[in-house]
């Protein structure tokens, strides 16, 4: 298998967008290309294989065409919420190649869901091991410590990832700035808060105007206004996929009550 064959490979199971209750995905992308000479610095144009890329390029074809089969179905498992499915269908892509990061990443996703947030970060953190500043992964980890309010670490990762986020994913990016306001708050950033709070207006193509508002109504004890602020959101982003993760952020954040029971509170 060529490395161009190999890439179209991984991109078949790289994750698409997923937006569950505690994370959205970008694709899990190969590392950025290099062009390699046969003294190890840059030419021709083709892709530098991390080592975890060139094992699986090592394996038997039969065997990649069934992690790549396995992997897969897990995915699908996954999508429909049922996650002990998925984790005995990663467990035997797992017996055919170990050092995947998508293995790892939607593990940690399914502990996620299981609300054990330790395993889930000890599987992001393996799963970061295997690739290179990918976006996607470290969203998840920045989630773990939003749920969990270690609220700098949180601010400091969603810094960072959207400097690298391309500006095309409008929808992802506006959502980090949401989250960045939200751990900002916590942290007594008014004035950042502020700042960023009036950055984007109601010409803006994500909610984000609406549910900065609403955060800021629901910190000066406005709750009709909170509500009134979302319920526009909802008629102009009448698609219940567009809303989820926004509205989920206000539950982790504890704006409103989560179906865990969870104690959280806003900030004052």
């Amino acid at each position: 298998m060529s490395k161009n064959l190999f890439m179209k490979a991984i991109s078949l199971i790289s994750f698409v967008v997923f937006l569950t209750p505690l994370m959205a995905q970008t694709e899990v992308s190969p590392p950025p290309a290099k062009e390699e000479t046969s003294g190890g610095k840059t030419t021709g144009g083709e892709t530098a294989l991390m080592p975890n890329q060139q094992a699986f390029l090592n394996l038997p074809e039969e065997n990649r065409k069934e992690f790549i089969k396995r992997l897969g179905e897990a995915t699908r498992l996954f999508q429909q919420k049922r996650v002990f499915e998925t984790l005995e269908e990663l467990e035997k892509a797992t017996q055919i190649f170990a050092d995947s990061p998508e293995i790892y990443n939607l593990r940690g996703s399914c502990f996620v869901e299981m609300r054990s947030f330790d395993k889930a970060i000890d599987d992001f953190q393996k799963a970061a091991s295997f690739t290179k500043n990918n976006p996607s992964i470290e969203f998840n980890i920045a989630e773990v410590y939003f749920v969990t309010k270690e609220w700098q670490k949180s601010l400091d990762l969603f810094q960072k990832i959207l400097k690298v986020l391309p500006p095309e994913n409008i929808a992802l990016g506006r959502l980090i700035e949401f989250k960045m306001l939200l751990c900002m708050k916590k942290l007594g950033m008014k004035n950042e808060v502020t700042i960023l709070a009036e950055k984007y207006d109601f010409l803006d193509d994500s909610p984000f105007y609406y549910y900065a508002k609403a955060a800021l109504s629901y910190d000066a004890k406005d709750l009709i206004k909170a509500e009134e602020w979302l319920a526009i959101a909802g008629r102009i982003f009448q698609d219940p996929n567009v809303l989820a993760p926004w509205q989920d952020t206000l539950v982790e954040y504890g704006y409103i009550k989560s179906f865990y029971g969870d104690e959280a509170a806003p900030a004052e």
